[in-house]
């Protein structure tokens, strides 16, 4: 099953367990992402697509990490001592999809990460 999604102006293809890099928003690593505006559904032979969205559908993610990729721009005048370089960093968020659902489906529960008890020695 694969869905697309859109945020902010991009539209993203992604099938449940995939890495993708959005835009920023506040959000700490660990914590759940909610991304309603779906805009196509594909589960093999069923296809939905949404005009403009496929209601009720959403897609569950998870935040892993910020990268900070920083784009480097420069402009030169040849034989003329002329260079200038400038430097920016867009903040963004990737994310892994947990979960594709459509409309009627419940959430799924979170399961709660258990640490290993110690061995008795």
């Amino acid at each position: 099953m694969y869905a697309i999604f859109e945020d902010g102006s991009r539209q993203y293809r992604v099938e449940e367990g995939a890495l993708v890099v959005i835009d920023h928003r506040e959000a700490n690593a660990g914590q759940r992402l909610e991304l309603s505006k779906v805009l196509l559904l594909s589960s093999g032979a069923d296809t939905l697509i949404g005009q403009p969205l496929v209601a009720g559908a959403r897609v569950l993610a998870e935040v892993v990490d910020f990268p900070r990729v920083k784009t480097m721009t420069q402009k030169f005048r040849r034989r003329k001592n002329y260079r200038r370089l400038k430097g920016h960093t867009q903040p963004h968020v990737r994310v892994k999809i947990t979960h594709i659902l459509k409309a009627g489906d419940a959430t799924p529960a979170e399961t709660p990460k258990t640490e290993p008890t110690p061995a008795a020695s």
